[in-house]
């Protein structure tokens, strides 16, 4: 019986970090986390209080650290954190999710996902086609609805339409169609508004 191959463990991103760490601490002793830091490169956060004020990346902790305790972020921050990171080939990336999620106040620009596909087209047109599906449901589908034919109506015999008190303060209705886009309105009397003419059915609209 063949042995099983042992799983192979994935390596971690982050192999050390910092968190909520005084301001001051780092003003008093920046020689001892400049010695454990040190040419390493990661994301570092700056807090106001237990408010996320800023993100950042750096190759050199110490040096970006020590710079906004006197750029224009000096006195608007009181702990940091910071997270080294195994390889920098995707640390841009890392800290422009972090900006677009977190959105911090002390970041100007949130960063672009340059890679990245916007995928709310694709959920634009699922939509419509799961509306179009829910449409045709409701109302019947045009492609496969059987082609009526007129009954003689009697004198007297007053039919009523099949919407009728189905939408008390009128509605409006959507449909998607071979690339086109159709809207109707249906009156409370149940009667359909489409393209200037009145229809009793959505399937005589239709």
């Amino acid at each position: 019986m063949a042995k099983k191959k042992p799983k192979r463990q994935s390596r971690s991103i982050i192999i050390g970090h910092l968190e909520k760490i005084n301001s001051k601490v780092f003003d008093q002793y920046h020689k001892q986390i400049t010695e454990i830091i040190k040419g390493n490169t990661g994301v570092y956060a700056l807090y106001r209080r237990d408010k996320l004020y800023y993100i950042g990346l750096a190759t050199d902790f110490h040096r970006r650290i020590n710079q906004h305790l006197k750029d224009r972020h000096k006195g608007k921050w009181s702990y940091f954190s910071l997270y080294i990171i195994r390889k920098s080939d995707h640390i841009r990336e890392v800290e422009t999710l972090l900006l677009r999620i977190a959105k911090p106040e002390g970041n100007y620009q949130k960063g672009k996902l340059k890679s990245s596909r916007n995928l709310a087209p694709q959920l634009k047109r699922l939509m419509t086609e799961g509306f179009k599906e829910f449409l045709d449901k409701t109302f019947g589908d045009r492609r496969k609805a059987p082609r009526m034919v007129k009954s003689r109506v009697l004198k007297g015999d007053k039919r009523d339409k099949p919407l009728k008190g189905f939408f008390p303060k009128g509605k409006r209705i959507y449909a998607h169609y071979k690339g086109a886009d159709y809207k109707a309105f249906v009156f409370r009397t149940g009667t359909v508004k489409y393209n200037g003419q009145l229809y009793d059915s959505p399937s005589a609209a239709g």
